[in-house]
């Protein structure tokens, strides 16, 4: 049955029907992709747990103000003080802000520092339907009417509108993003295969996954009701071009080495389909039922991210099996008729020979077999314990959030107003809480709020249909440690208050549930994860020995990741920490796709053994697959890394792990750590499968290589 899929793929006439049915899904559904930015919910709910406390308060609040409402401050400062015609200005500003679309007309102030040398306007702005790209028109227009006129008075906007801006205008820059990604694969694929015409077919390939992947999420997002935000947008673009072109290459790599055993290119095609589709489908599998757990998580935005990622994922793997096959067999016409290259033009200038040896024979990764094979209980205890030092790092890993301030890796207009208002207001001005009661314990509700500590000031109940909206001031930041503690403290207060029904929420209570919600998903989705992961090598590899020591390495190369980039963090980059769901994201990319690579390899290992041994299988599998899965780590890598390019700290942060944990896998984990271990453990690790009684067949005469066997081919 597989065999007969390969060939109606790579067919000489049934390969034109799968082309022409990509192309009719594709354009179909470009339209789509290119409206999937309209979907998008970047307001509070799209991130907030939907059972949270400060989700239930933003709604029974909406009676008393709108939905999806965040304050924004507007600071002016002047060094030399405020002149009054400074505060006419700002008073006349506020006028017009009542006019900017999205900005409700309850403008507060200007409030003027105790210093003099500031004013402060309070503004709340309404995110519609276009989220934070309302909130960065509105924020824009505002700053534009402020400092017309200004006489040399700065204006700057923070609170949550003003970073809710700068994100916007972040997020918005996807097209530079996807350029720079663009541009890492081409890099990879240029290096790897040295052909400036096979680079293209990957390529084109991996642009119709991201095209048709879009498309579905756009579908998905507008008649299911799945939760996309700007963050799964752009992580969906990442992983898209890296996964699909790990897939791509594993499968050029096997085709490269069958047109050296065939004459047809169809012949070769079918044979490599064969050969890898099980391992790529395998490892898809694992990548897109590791994302599924996600729908596990309690908040939304990790919720969300994972049907996001698994269709990505999903349609790279059916685009790169069915139109990759069928656009690699044939060339130009012309060019096959008079090179005579019959389909293996498209590694030129390095086309492979029916006939000749296969490179890797004498290869790097092969003297990287034979160089473990001496002693492979020394390299894997020693690569283990090298890994174990490097997770001690962990311990100084702080994933328990970032002030908005220290959420960017360059200075935003946002940052330089808190920095302003810190200098010369109140921290939590701005910025305030909000309790929701029944009207009747309203005045109960307000005392124990003005009791508690970190509590600066609580105004007056305001009344409405039997319930009491009540305003609160912190003394310190909002989005600090501090706040989030006497969040905590005054929810335990009010919630005593017996009949009262009272709830807290506003900025500080989103940011402690969010944060909450993050710490509960890491300890429940991990071990879902590691479950998964460990059935589908166990069903793959039928067996347990295996896959046992394959989720050992794994977990074992994640810590080592979190070690050392808790160190580059915090020594290098100079970050305040981490966002509190980067474990989680970190784990789930690291675990799903550093098992790919195994996956691969393992894989390959155990076709050779059925045929030659574990022992010979390993070191053929390793040489076999080592350049290939140096060039796919290289490229999962480099497209992370492209992350980097954004300046938020949370993409820089996952693109380092990933990128950093990735290359480990693919140099250390995959090629040093598991290769020793298969050496050393020999066929007990294939328990207790068939395979496990073959014995390894006896070592070669002196001068005879191991490795013969892929000389030689089938």
């Amino acid at each position: 049955m597989i065999r007969k899929v390969a060939n109606f793929l790579s067919g000489r006439r049934t390969r034109w029907i799968v082309v022409i049915v990509w192309l009719a899904v594709a354009g179909g559904l470009a339209p789509l992709a290119g409206k999937m930015s309209d979907v998008q919910k970047n307001d509070v709910s799209a991130w907030l747990p939907k059972n949270a406390e400060a989700t239930k308060v933003l709604e029974q609040a909406a009676k008393f103000q709108p939905s999806d409402t965040m304050p924004a401050v507007v600071i002016y400062d002047r060094p030399s003080g405020i002149t009054p015609a400074d505060v006419t200005k700002a008073k006349a500003d506020g006028d017009i802000f009542k006019t900017v679309k999205d900005v409700l007309p309850q403008v507060q102030g200007p409030f003027p520092s105790k210093d003099g040398k500031a004013l402060q306007t309070v503004v709340s702005i309404h995110l519609g339907k276009e989220g934070w790209a309302g909130a960065t028109k509105a924020v824009d227009k505002m700053i534009d009417a402020a400092k017309k006129n200004a006489g040399g008075l700065d204006v700057h906007v923070t609170g949550q509108g003003g970073y809710a801006a700068d994100s916007g205008k972040i997020f918005s820059g996807g097209d530079f993003l996807m350029l720079a990604t663009f541009g890492v694969v081409i890099l990879v694929l240029l290096i790897a295969y040295r052909s400036p015409v096979l680079v293209w077919r990957p390529i084109l390939a991996a642009v119709v996954s991201l095209v048709v992947s879009q498309g579905v999420v756009y579908l998905l997002a507008k008649y299911a009701g799945l939760t996309v935000n700007a963050q799964s947008g752009f992580i969906l673009t990442v992983l898209v071009f890296g996964a699909a072109t790990d897939y791509a290459l594993l499968l050029i790599a096997r085709y490269r080495e069958e047109l050296r055993r065939h004459e047809s290119q169809y012949e070769a095609m079918g044979e490599a389909w064969y050969r890898s589709s099980e391992a790529i489908v395998a490892s898809a599998a694992t990548v897109a039922v590791s994302m599924l757990v996600l729908l596990f998580a309690e908040l939304n935005s990790t919720k969300g991210l994972g049907p996001v990622c698994a269709v990505g994922i999903g349609v790279s793997l059916l685009v790169m099996m069915t139109l990759l096959p069928a656009r690699l067999v044939r060339g130009p016409w012309l060019w096959s008729l008079w090179k005579g290259t019959h389909g293996r033009w498209v590694f030129w200038p390095m086309m492979p020979r029916n006939g000749s040896a296969e490179p890797t024979v004498g290869g790097f990764w092969s003297r990287v077999g034979r160089t473990i094979s001496g002693r492979p209980r020394l390299v894997w205890v020693g690569t283990a314990l090298v890994l174990g030092v490097m997770a001690i790092g962990i311990t100084s890993l702080k994933a328990d959030g970032l002030p908005n301030k220290d959420g960017f890796t360059k200075k935003t207009q946002a940052v330089i107003g808190e920095e302003i208002q810190a200098k010369h207001f109140p921290a939590g001005s701005g910025q305030p809480i909000f309790a929701v009661a029944k009207a009747s314990a309203a005045e109960q509700v307000r005392g124990v709020l003005s009791g508690v500590p970190g509590i600066a000031e609580v105004a007056p109940p305001v009344v409405k249909d039997g319930e009491a909206f009540i305003l609160g001031t912190l003394k310190d930041g909002a989005d600090s440690q501090a706040a989030l503690d006497t969040v905590r403290k005054a929810r335990t207060a009010i919630h005593k208050i017996e009949g009262a029904d009272a709830q807290l929420g506003g900025g500080a209570a989103i940011k402690l549930d969010m944060e909450d919600a993050a710490a509960r998903d890491s300890k429940v989705i991990i071990p879902i994860v590691l479950v998964v992961v460990f059935l589908i090598l166990a069903l793959l590899l039928r067996a347990i020995v295996a896959p046992l020591l394959l989720m050992a390495t794994v977990v074992l190369s994640f810590g080592a990741t979190l070690g050392v980039s808790s160190l580059i963090f915090k020594h290098v980059f100079h970050f305040a920490g981490a966002d509190a769901s980067f474990p989680l994201m970190t784990f789930v990319f690291l675990v799903a796709l550093g098992i790919d690579y195994n996956i691969f390899l393992v894989t390959r290992i155990r076709e050779e053994a059925l045929e030659h041994g574990t022992r010979r299988g390993a070191l053929i599998g390793l040489s076999a697959t080592g350049g290939v899965i140096t060039s796919a780590g290289l490229v999962l890598a480099g497209t992370f890394a492209a992350l980097g390019a954004m300046p938020l700290v949370f993409a820089a942060e996952l693109g380092f792990a990933v990128a950093f944990g990735v290359l480990m896998d693919t140099l250390i984990v995959r090629s040093v750590l598991v290769t020793a271990l298969t050496l050393d453990v020999g066929r007990w690790m294939w328990w207790p499968s068939k395979l496990f009684k073959r014995h390894d067949d006896a070592q070669p005469p002196a001068g005879e290589d191991e490795l013969q066997p892929v000389l030689a081919g089938r």
